[in-house]
């Protein structure tokens, strides 16, 4: 059990890590999807790839892992209202990427078990 939670937290470290850049590095497609009705689109994007970045540093220390799986679940939470949207717009393209009413169904879906792989690393 050891050797698979050191792999599903270095996979969680990579995909934040990851994704917090990716807000940086194509910010137009994580603009794109925010609702009209969140203030300040521009700043939500760079706080939340802020937050990811952040947070996925903070799962690679086992003093700091806790306070980054508290907020990962409540970073997930809060984009719950980007995913949900996406599902009424859909079918809908973002960038090359052609995101479907299933697509953005299971994007949704997907946000409770990605709250639960984190919270097993809360210790």
């Amino acid at each position: 059990m050891h050797k698979l939670k050191n792999v599903s937290i270095g996979v969680l470290v990579l995909g934040y890590f990851g994704a917090g850049i990716n807000h940086f590095v194509h910010p137009e497609g994580y603009i794109h999807i925010i609702p009209a009705y969140i203030p300040f689109p521009k700043l939500m994007n760079v706080l939340a790839g802020s937050f990811e970045v952040l947070f996925a540093l903070m799962l690679t220390f086992s003093k700091t892992r806790t306070i980054a799986v508290w907020g990962i679940i409540l970073m997930l939470a809060a984009f719950m209202p980007v995913h949900i949207q996406m599902v009424i717009d859909a079918p809908f393209m973002l960038g090359s990427l052609h995101v479907t009413k299933l697509g953005a169904w299971i994007r949704v879906l997907l946000q409770p078990v990605l709250m639960v792989w984190v919270w097993w690393h809360r210790k």
